[in-house]
């Protein structure tokens, strides 16, 4: 298993931005990856894109390889994706897959994390998480919506293949696979050996006010198809019964809802030995928050080894 960080604070004094899923600019970048990597981390989660707004060819994308690479950090998963089954986005979204997946080749990441993700509407409900619904999602999706984001995906999966990368399709809120019974419905569709499930039970269990299934029901039934790339992050639940909302607060792994102890139990136990990408927090000290949370992980996996 590795551990990669899929991280979401942009910030390396004097540098911050205003999300954090890009690195930081090239004349801290050195320094930058000198401190994730003394935190213990095997590689990183880029977005695919080039960081420093040149043109992705295979030269300047190889030129970052051999950056990440040099310290010791090398890409092991590619964010990239859209929703394929929305007429809408469906061709821009293509597009976006076929150049996610020609990135990740040439920075040699062997994983593009890829989302069916639908833009939604902030004006309308639905658009945050853990409200009555979720906009795009599997509840309102029809067999046709899946049909046509399979047709699309099968000939993409067939590309990446041909590259040498896999694809994880990462469970997510408004697209048609945000639960554990989206996920495998469509699984079976796609039916192509280098893709799988990334079972971020993060955004499963902040998907609505009420979670639709526990985290372990999730993780048990994900796990088989589960095998090459895993998104971790924790939350804290703060339900508001009277609106029919929830709050969810980022936490630490070892501190929040969600049990990794038995979450990793159950991956470990289908026969995953694929990378764990840590999603950082996005507020605070990331370097102190996510080591510690790096460091939790890291020792249940030691003990499960043991106890092998």
């Amino acid at each position: 298993m590795k551990f990669a960080y899929a991280f979401r604070r942009e910030s390396w004094y004097p540098h911050f931005g205003p999300r954090g899923t890009k690195l930081v600019p090239a004349d801290l970048r050195a320094s930058w990856l000198k401190k994730v990597k003394s935190l213990g981390f095997d590689g990183l989660e880029i977005s695919a894109v080039h960081p420093d707004g040149d043109d992705a060819n295979s030269g300047t994308i190889g030129e970052l390889r051999r950056q990440l690479e040099g310290a010791g950090l090398p890409a092991l998963g590619v964010r990239g994706g859209g929703s394929l089954n929305n007429p809408r986005t469906a061709e821009t979204a293509r597009e976006r897959w076929e150049q996610a997946i020609q990135f990740a080749a040439w920075v040699g990441s062997p994983i593009l994390n890829g989302n069916l993700c639908t833009p939604s509407n902030p004006s309308q409900p639905g658009h945050f998480v853990g409200d009555l619904l979720s906009q795009d999602g599997s509840r309102e999706a029809s067999e046709d919506d899946y049909q046509r984001a399979a047709a699309i995906l099968r000939p993409l999966a067939d590309r990446a293949a041909d590259l040498g990368v896999g694809i994880a399709l990462e469970v997510h809120q408004h697209s048609i696979i945000d639960t554990a019974w989206a996920a495998i419905k469509f699984m079976a569709m796609i039916d192509r050996d280098n893709v799988s499930i990334n079972p971020d039970l993060g955004n499963i269990y902040w998907l609505y006010d009420e979670p639709e299934e526990t985290s372990e029901s999730a993780i048990v039934a994900l796990a088989p198809i589960s095998g090459a790339y895993w998104h971790c992050k924790n939350l804290t639940r703060i339900h508001i019964p009277e609106n029919r909302h929830a709050i969810f607060l980022q936490v630490q792994l070892h501190q929040g809802d969600i049990d990794y102890r038995f979450s990793l139990a159950a991956m470990v136990d289908a026969g995953f030995d694929g990378t764990f990408a840590l999603e950082g927090v996005r507020v605070g000290d990331p370097y102190e928050r996510d080591g510690a949370s790096l460091a939790y992980i890291r020792q249940v996996a030691k003990e499960l080894s043991r106890r092998a």
